[in-house]
């Protein structure tokens, strides 16, 4: 036990993992349950706590910049935007031009047929956050701005340090009671999707498919970070080495909010401020995901092309600028952002209660995780870029220089 403690997360994530395939294949159902029990009820902690972690780290993080933070958010949001878009359209250049030589109609039986073997935990928790994650979101750019006004106008120290203490105790919350745990819930998430066998069933399938997205996931990060790294002066490669953390922990837990915590330590070891890190990072985790909407679009293309359904650029484009602010937030919850998606699914001729879109969903969630994990990759990238912007242009700080890159993080 004591040697276990010792090791790095990622080898705990991918212990997890293995553990996990194997506890739903080969042990009891009653075993499998446990975990699962285990995973949803911490699931539901994760939750509650997510929203309190968008307020603590964005409300702390825009009060910290002072001038120009109203700047900085815009432009975060933007890049964010942009960068969405960006992903979605090169999914789509890649799925029209690589998908057709390989799909069958003959395939959506095989995937049906594959569905509706599932395991309920022996109970559940309902643990109702304050507030949803938007909510959050918005407040705590409310709170922010309006701190960082107050603090330039020698007022609202009492609100200032109220945010920071919380600060202190959502961090601790973390340290103590989230990250410790996440091996643990990712190996309750793969022992019930390895019981369910629909999972495996629909990647034996669609496996070329999903090689294609997850290709693109990581051709589309490196490119992010080749371009950050070129931006600020640091090796890209050193960054996407110590961004492999967050990246294996987005995997397990398939939600860029529940990925936070070991996403802003990578962003720290990539030498990104501590304000910055702060702020982006959390933001990025709600408003940033070129990785889901890279698996969304790949996997739509795909059922419309089956259903030999209009699948033109353009229809598409409509689709993806839509989703990029319909599916804020969702990233954070497994599944979520296609479960978001969904009411917006008639722009292309799917209807969100159709075996069209129960497809659909199959198809997304086996690629649901590694969706995530190049969303939050991604949002370190920004953050390393933004934080030279800011204090170079917002600021204008000439003399400002990038905390460097750790190359052995601990």
């Amino acid at each position: 036990m004591g040697a276990f403690k010792k090791l790095g997360l990622v080898p705990k994530l991918i212990i997890a993992i293995i553990l996990g395939i194997l506890i739903g294949r080969y042990l009891p159902v009653g075993v499998t349950r446990l975990f699962v029990t285990f995973s949803k009820i911490f699931g539901s902690f994760l939750s509650f706590i997510i929203p309190l972690m968008i307020l603590a780290f964005v409300t702390k993080g825009i009060a910290d910049l002072g001038e120009g933070a109203g700047k900085l958010l815009g432009i975060t949001v933007l890049i964010a935007y942009i960068s969405t878009l960006v992903a979605g359209s090169l999914s789509y250049i890649m799925s029209s031009n690589i998908f057709p030589k390989f799909i069958t109609t003959a395939q959506v039986d095989a995937i049906t047929a594959a569905e509706g073997k599932t395991l309920d935990p022996y109970f559940k928790v309902p643990i109702t956050p304050f507030f949803d994650v938007t909510g959050a979101l918005i407040f705590a750019f409310m709170m922010g701005i309006a701190i960082s006004w107050l603090r330039k106008n020698n007022n609202g120290e009492v609100l200032y340090k109220a945010v920071s203490e919380f600060n202190i105790i959502i961090t601790r919350v973390l340290e103590v009671a989230i990250v410790p745990v996440l091996p643990f819930f990712i190996l309750g998430n793969f022992a019930e999707m390895s019981y369910s066998g629909s999972v495996f069933a629909v990647l034996s399938i669609f496996w070329r498919i999903f090689l294609c997205i997850v290709i693109l996931h990581l051709l589309y990060v490196t490119v992010m970070f080749l371009v950050s790294g070129s931006y600020t002066g640091k090796n890209p490669f050193a960054m996407l080495k110590n961004e492999v953390r967050g990246y294996m922990t987005a995997i397990g837990t398939q939600s860029s909010a529940a990925t936070i915590p070991v996403n802003l330590q990578c962003a720290r070891n990539n030498g990104v401020s501590r304000e910055i890190a702060d702020f982006v990072v959390p933001l990025g985790a709600t408003v940033h995901m070129p990785g889901s909407m890279i698996t969304i679009t790949g996997c739509t293309f795909t059922i419309l092309y089956m259903y030999n359904l209009p699948h033109s650029f353009g229809l598409m484009l409509s689709l993806i600028a839509t989703l990029g602010v319909a599916m804020v937030a969702a990233p954070g919850a497994p599944g979520g952002a296609v479960m978001s998606a969904l009411p917006f699914l008639p722009i292309v001729g799917i209807a969100p209660e159709s075996a069209m879109a129960s497809l659909l969903i199959s198809l997304y969630l086996t690629q649901d995780s590694f969706g995530t994990a190049a969303n939050v990759s991604g949002d370190v990238a920004i953050a390393a870029a933004v934080d030279k912007f800011y204090n170079k242009v917002i600021l204008g700080n000439k003399d400002w220089k990038a905390e460097p890159v750790v190359t052995n993080p601990q």
